[in-house]
């Protein structure tokens, strides 16, 4: 049996009209003969039985029926790929081009330094999102900090090597802690804004305060587990102290949410303090200076 060159992996939860859009997508992709995972966090009833049987893509799925959490479904996803890249999308994405893929595909395997591919983010015609919502306001190929996790395409080995997602974040807020790990490795993630995957996302699905509920708790860990002892002493309360100023700005009713963050961070601290491997001041101050300035990326002739 020959290895396929490309796994596409999804992460699926009780959304099975956008779970089978998503797959009618990837007839796009027909002649890469990508490998195809759908991880189903705990659906009820179970995704594989809602798969659209007119979908001619070879699927295999990957149920937990404890659902726990998107980032554990994206390292299950990773760790069962057979292929040396891995293109991770949202069961609310959909395929507009083959070309996005083909292009990041070309980056991966042409630099070894690249461990990651960010795209960007465009409606349902294919026009991209505000610049503000993307990796980056760039518009040519660049280094950036960190992928925006709708859809993003990595390199297995060195994801494994690095160990990953921390499965402790559950849901929101991985992709920087990878990708600050990936750029302290000696690696980088580059954006291509010509690379464009649709993001849907389905607002009766999405409940602010559970989003902000993770945010501000992971954002706080990733704090304990990257930074320099000398920033922690003052990044980590105004992390914990951005809980209020989210909430006053989405005008999200959650009173009692500061106390629930609380009690979350206490008892994750002592493993996180643990595994906590701080990178160094310089490290740190590059990476964030992709943010403001990201690096131009010299893309291969082909592309």
């Amino acid at each position: 049996m020959t290895t396929p060159g490309l796994t596409v992996g999804i992460t699926t939860r009780n959304r099975p009209g956008a779970l089978n859009t998503y797959l009618r997508s990837l007839s796009l992709l027909a002649d890469l003969a990508p490998e195809v995972l759908v991880f189903d966090d705990g659906s009820d009833p179970p995704a594989g039985g809602l798969i659209d049987a007119n979908i001619e893509t070879a699927v295999t799925v990957l149920r937990d029926p404890a659902a726990p959490g998107l980032v554990v479904g994206r390292n299950r996803l990773v760790n069962r790929a057979e292929a040396d890249a891995v293109l991770l999308l949202d069961d609310d994405t959909k395929i507009v081009s083959s070309a996005a893929v083909i292009d990041a595909l070309a980056i991966l395997h042409a630099d070894s330094r690249v461990g990651a591919v960010a795209f960007a983010q465009a409606e349902p015609d294919g026009r991209p999102w505000p610049a503000a919502m993307q990796p980056s306001k760039a518009e040519f190929p660049c280094v950036v900090p960190s992928f925006i996790g709708f859809a993003h395409l990595v390199r297995p080995s060195t994801f494994l090597k690095l160990g990953g997602y921390r499965e402790s974040f559950i849901y929101c807020g991985e992709e920087k802690d990878f990708c600050l790990r990936l750029h302290a490795a000696g690696h980088c993630t580059v954006y291509l804004p010509a690379a464009r995957v649709v993001h849907a996302p389905d607002p009766a699905s999405r409940s602010r305060s559970r989003t902000l509920r993770f945010t501000v708790p992971n954002d706080c860990l990733n704090a304990v587990y990257n930074d320099p002892l000398s920033r922690l002493c003052w990044i980590l309360p105004a992390r914990y102290a951005l809980y209020f100023r989210m909430r006053s700005a989405w005008k999200v009713h959650d009173p009692w949410g500061w106390a629930w963050i609380a009690r979350e961070l206490i008892r994750e601290l002592p493993r996180s303090v643990r595994q906590r491997r701080p990178v160094s001041r310089a490290t740190l101050k590059a990476w964030h200076a992709l943010r403001r300035s990201p690096t131009p990326y010299p893309c291969p002739p082909t592309l």
